[in-house]
């Protein structure tokens, strides 16, 4: 550390309309490290751009430790050593943690619910189909996100560009049915078809081509690395359509 003190000076932007959310971030992480901090909100635009001009910056917060300006939350994260990935999850993998969680969570709630115990094949079942539904619900907040992702490194999407635009309907529609075990005669062939060439294509960019991609399967805005996420969300799909086509699907 430059300076021994355990006193920092904060300055952040907390007017009636915005509240800074670096601010309160570098004000929780000095915190966190020890510090005791003066904390001295900017409470309007004049008084914010006053300040910046002054100490010609051109961002808030800023914090000053002893005698320097460390600067804004990315510099103070530096400051101590970390990173953004250390604070919050390396790579982006939270969304398919939550995504994966949340699925087993409900699957087992529900054979809970139906069978009055938690271990069944219909648990089984739910997982995959509610993690289809929700990883199909994070690419339907933005078609158009996704698909310029996913016609990045997708067979098939590259040949006919409207299966981009399709695909995360049909992994919603696979879903819903197999979780109410309706229609599974259209359930079975939507899954295990774009399992299938998702699979294909995934094995093709990354492993046979070297490709380094953004994974499309969180959504338009995900940083999750094409690979064994993307791969694992496939071949679920088309184990989950052989393992209904056979006839022993929702035996509850």
């Amino acid at each position: 550390m430059p300076s021994s003190s355990r006193d920092a000076i904060l300055y952040r932007m907390v007017t009636r309309d915005h509240v800074c959310p670096f601010g309160l971030k570098s004000l929780d992480l000095l915190k966190r490290e020890g510090f005791s901090v003066d904390d001295r909100p900017l409470t309007t635009r004049s008084e914010t751009d006053a300040f910046m001009a002054e100490h010609d910056v051109e961002t808030t917060p800023q914090t000053f430790i002893g005698d320097i300006r460390v600067g804004g939350y990315d510099a103070l994260l530096e400051y101590f050593g970390r990173d953004s990935a250390e604070e919050g999850t390396a790579v982006g993998y939270m969304p398919v943690i939550a995504v994966f969680a949340m699925s087993a969570l409900m699957a087992l709630a529900a054979s809970w619910a139906a069978f009055g115990t938690l271990l069944t094949a219909r648990c089984a079942e739910w997982f995959v189909a509610i993690a289809m539904c929700m990883l199909a619900m994070l690419k339907l907040r933005d078609v158009e996100g996704f698909s310029n992702m996913f016609l990045g490194y997708d067979l098939l999407a590259q040949r006919w560009v409207r299966y981009a635009y399709l695909y995360p309907f049909g992994e919603a529609l696979a879903g819903v049915l197999m979780i109410a075990g309706a229609a599974i005669w259209l359930a079975v062939p939507v899954a295990f078809v774009i399992g299938g060439i998702g699979a294909v294509s995934v094995f093709k960019a990354v492993y046979l081509d070297r490709r380094e991609l953004t994974c499309a399967c969180v959504g338009g805005d995900s940083k999750v690395p094409l690979g064994f996420v993307s791969l694992t969300e496939n071949l679920m799909m088309v184990a989950m359509a052989i393992w209904m086509a056979t006839g022993r699907q929702m035996a509850g």
